[in-house]
């Protein structure tokens, strides 16, 4: 599947459209360069869900969870970046986070690739020369 989203008012299509392709998978990788657009996306899938708050980078505190009071739902976003090693990923819990059964959307996977669960959900988002973003699942 491919998405593209062709500016910043295009990201609550693709949004929407992300999260219908997601499913019912719960752990889901999102990749791509610094400033593709990892976390505005996240953001703009938290805003379609309706979590009660915004969404913003965890890249110092690893880990953020949203709530929704209107749903009941929890989403996990991670960020990965600053650990150097899977075994940072285990002392956090991170297969706690897997097993809850709630959606974990995950940045910076590269660096625990090692220990992703065989039913991740890779989620890429590559810029174009139009500055566009093309996002492609597999």
């Amino acid at each position: 599947m491919e998405i593209i989203i062709k500016d910043l008012e295009d990201m609550p299509r693709a949004a929407e459209q992300l999260l219908k392709a997601i499913g019912d998978r719960r752990i889901v990788a999102l990749r791509g360069a610094m400033g593709a657009g990892k976390t505005t996306l996240t953001a703009e899938m938290m805003r379609s869900l309706k979590m009660d708050d915004e969404a913003s980078s965890p890249t110092f505190a690893i880990v953020n969870e949203y709530h929704s009071s209107a749903t009941g739902q929890t989403v996990y976003h991670f960020d990965f970046y600053r650990l150097e090693s899977p075994t940072e990923a285990f002392e956090i819990g991170i297969e706690d986070y897997w097993e809850s059964g709630n959606l974990c959307l995950m940045e910076w996977t590269e660096n625990i690739e090692s220990i992703l669960p065989e039913e991740t959900l890779f989620v890429s988002i590559e810029e174009q020369p139009d500055g566009s973003r093309r996002i492609t699942l597999n």
